[in-house]
């Protein structure tokens, strides 16, 4: 039996041969094991008493050196490890973390920190405002939990923040006596596997699960744990020597919304090069996808898939009738010419893929960032790369596969943190059983919101903006506009450099070069364009003059399909009890409305737009913004259903075998 399958029935947790990861059987504290066992979970009243438990404890260490700090923190591991992890030792734990941050990094815990620490290591996502010290927050239930001998994994979206949250919290840990390390897609084997030894590691989670898939593929001939241990008194030749991971104990999941909802249908797949070669095969679903006309197929626009109409499968028949397999085959055949009118009519350069290095490169619509390590399966990358006259890659055949949503599911105790999460409470607790905790605010909020106004037109649109902007650079004011698209970005930036304007597009892609200029978005003059995701997880420090101006001010070009990416790029100002103000400048061409198109949505959106009122038409965009934000709901909900049962029918397979 897995190492904690006895102490953790939670069905939550599947326990299946096929996915199942084995620990390294290292010998933790057994006070541990039962606490995460109970996964006992507190309500915000009772998360407020910590704070009060934390200053008493405060209060009894006193003035701590580092060397007192390390010494009483092998006292209190002892007592993690032996007795498990209660209230009382948490608080005496978090007060030794406190102190050891103030000695190392010279920030000591606010008391809304304490509230965020032990609400996720209740198990819970603690909703955070954005500038409200996540990172910093985050120290706290990872210490605690490796003090107390389990592995820890932090996890975020990017490597550029894994390395910069592992190396400024580094201190804080080594002072506790525990080994801290960061793992990236571009180290090397040894250094990887020895960086998933340390106490607390610090990961994306794209690494992590290729990591985890790629310990399955190790153990592909059998998991069993005796069998292992036999392996082990081999030394370097057993499998064990081989896996990545020490096991999935306890995980805290930053930007826990984009993490864990908006990429759980993303599948993640470890591929091989695919013997067949199928370059052929896209040059011919390409010619005849474009020799079709407009009366042969029908464009669904907002489901994103396209379907033949009785006279397309006819000519499509006709054409195929001479070519060989697997045009032969007419479910196949119509198979490939619907991905290539997918891809030939409904796949844009610079809102679905971008071209850099000569390479296609997948823009998640949803955030609007770069994923230069993502393809589309299917044969659609291929076809992207034919119809952009780029060279065709290799096309892959998978060898593992999982999506998020089950992995995550694995781990004994899964926590999180967001600025974002009360729009999908539901949701996370019905997938992933988390409950949502909103934690106040350090500092009162002095951020200010305009009403917004809409145009008629796109061009109307960005005039307005370009209008806005000239007015607060002349005032000194640091504007950031946040667009839906790389190329809406590059369309205002026009705009903008057209009128003698300073914009600075910043580019989706998530590194560290991002960071540096998000940063310089808080100084006095400065105009800054990116897509609403671009620079989550960066702060924008104000300067002194920035500061007197007013703050920064964020004006919205788009409502997004879900009004938590509105609110992430809402929250880049006013931090920290800073000044800011934010607007949003829309159309009625924005693509939020085409929920609301078609014949009965026509009189009404005629009405609103004749009598020419913003606050009306801006409640339209908004109305039209919470149908896509239900229908996108509606289908993870289907997804999720959809795994269950796959994971169930894989389930009721093994039992036959």
């Amino acid at each position: 039996m897995h190492a904690f399958a006895a102490l953790n029935p939670d069905p939550l947790y599947p326990e299946k041969e096929s996915e199942r990861h084995p620990n390294k059987l290292e010998a933790w504290g057994t006070g541990a094991l039962r606490w995460l066992g109970r996964k006992r979970r507190q309500p915000l009243s009772r998360t407020r008493r910590i704070v009060a438990r934390v200053h008493r404890e405060t209060e009894k260490l006193g003035e701590l050196d580092l060397a007192s700090v390390r010494q009483r923190a092998d006292e209190i591991a002892y007592e993690l490890r032996c007795h498990g992890i209660t209230a009382a030792s948490a608080a005496r734990a978090f007060a030794l973390i406190r102190q050891a941050a103030r000695l190392t990094v010279g920030k000591a815990h606010f008391d809304v920190q304490l509230m965020g620490g032990w609400a996720m290591l209740q198990g819970m996502v603690a909703e955070m405002n954005t500038g409200e010290g996540k990172t910093l927050t985050a120290t706290l239930p990872a210490a605690t939990v490796a003090m107390a001998g389990l592995p820890v994994h932090v996890i975020t979206t990017n490597d550029y923040l894994v390395e910069r949250d592992a190396q400024i919290m580094s201190p804080i840990y080594e002072a506790l006596g525990l080994t801290v390390a960061w793992v990236s897609m571009e180290m090397d084997i040894p250094t990887r596997r020895k960086a998933y030894q340390a106490d607390v590691v610090y990961c994306s989670n794209k690494t992590l699960v290729f990591d985890y898939l790629r310990d399955l593929i190790v153990l592909e001939g059998g998991k069993d744990e005796d069998a292992l241990r036999l392996e082990r008194l081999r030394g370097e030749q057993g499998r064990l020597a081989q896996l990545y991971l020490r096991g999935l104990c306890f995980a805290i999941v930053d930007e826990a919304d984009s993490v864990l909802v908006d990429e759980a249908r993303t599948p993640l797949i470890i591929s091989g090069v695919q013997e067949d070669d199928t370059a052929e095969v896209t040059r011919q679903a390409m010619l005849l996808a474009g020799a079709m006309d407009p009366s042969h197929y029908r464009l669904l626009r907002g489901e994103r898939r396209v379907t033949l109409t009785e006279l397309g499968r006819e000519h499509l028949r006709a054409a195929c009738a001479t070519l060989p397999a697997p045009w032969s085959i007419p479910f196949r055949g119509e198979e490939l010419v619907l991905s290539a009118l997918t891809v030939l009519h409904l796949y844009r350069l610079d809102e679905q893929y971008i071209i850099r290095d000569e390479k296609i490169m997948v823009v998640d619509e949803f955030t609007g960032r770069v994923m230069p390590d993502r393809s589309w399966g299917q044969g659609l990358h291929q076809m992207l790369e034919f119809k952009e006259g780029l060279a065709l890659s290799e096309p892959r055949a998978t060898l593992k596969s999982i999506s998020y949503q089950r992995f995550f599911k694995h781990y004994l105790l899964l926590s999180g943190m967001t600025g974002t999460a009360a729009e999908i409470r539901a949701e996370l607790g019905r997938v992933y059983d988390l409950p949502v905790v909103r934690i106040p605010t350090h500092r009162a909020s002095r951020r200010r919101y305009a009403p917004d106004a809409v145009y008629a037109s796109l061009e109307e649109k960005w005039a307005a903006v370009r209008d806005r902007a000239r007015v607060l650079h002349a005032q000194g004011v640091p504007v950031l506009i946040g667009t839906r698209s790389v190329a809406a970005s590059e369309q205002v930036a026009q705009v903008l450099i057209e009128a003698g304007l300073p914009a600075v597009v910043l580019n989706a892609k998530q590194d560290a070069d991002e960071a540096d200029m998000i940063a310089q978005a808080g100084q006095i003059g400065s105009i800054m364009i990116a897509t609403n995701m671009a620079g989550r997880g960066t702060d924008i420090p104000l300067s002194d003059a920035a500061r007197e101006a007013g703050g920064l001010h964020v004006i919205l070009t788009e409502r997004h399909e879900s009004a938590r990416i509105d609110r992430q790029l809402e929250g880049r100002c006013a931090r920290q009890g800073d000044p800011g103000h934010v607007e949003a400048i829309l159309s009625w061409e924005d693509a939020v409305l085409d929920s609301v198109t078609g014949p009965a949505w026509a009189w009404p959106a005629r009405l609103l737009r004749g009598m020419g009122g913003h606050r009306l038409a801006a409640a339209w965009l908004r109305y039209a913004q919470a149908r896509t934000e239900k229908k996108l709901a509606r289908e993870r909900r289907h997804m999720v259903a959809a795994d269950e049962e796959l994971e169930n029918s894989l389930s009721f397979s093994g039992q036959g075998d």
